[in-house]
């Protein structure tokens, strides 16, 4: 892969990823599930896992009706900076791992990114919820 057409891809995954963080400020669970594969897997902080573009949907329209209305994403791996870390493992497959998250939930999120007919989507979503590792016992 040259690194013009790495380049490239790699633009094409940031802008996956400011589309999401777009899509999730709006509100927009159609917007939202339509940057996923259809049949992705999607697995929460809390260990919730959808699989399916459908599933994304359906629970994120609950999610942004509900307990995340009028919520809003950061993500560093949507910022122009290059503050996500993408690793390409095959021509149309990158693995992705971006800070983020809500305000005052900072999390660890890993995605893998795949090219389908043109397009890129993720195939996978996991979200990792920071947390301070307990000191010694005492």
């Amino acid at each position: 892969m040259s690194d013009r057409v790495r380049s490239r891809d790699e633009l094409h995954v940031h802008r996956l990823l400011q589309d999401m963080t777009a899509a999730w400020n709006a509100g927009d669970a159609t917007a939202y599930a339509d940057l996923f594969t259809e049949d992705a897997d999607y697995v929460t902080w809390f260990g919730s896992h959808s699989s399916g573009r459908e599933a994304i949907e359906e629970s994120h329209r609950f999610l942004f009706a509900g307990p995340l209305k009028g919520t809003k994403l950061s993500n560093s791996a949507a910022a122009d900076d290059g503050g996500a870390s993408v690793r390409f493992l095959a021509p149309d497959v990158a693995f992705v791992l971006s800070a983020g998250g809500l305000a005052g939930q900072a999390s660890v999120v890993s995605f893998t990114a795949v090219r389908q007919a043109e397009r890129w989507r993720f195939a996978s979503f996991q979200n990792t919820r920071k947390q301070e590792i307990p000191g010694p016992p005492r």
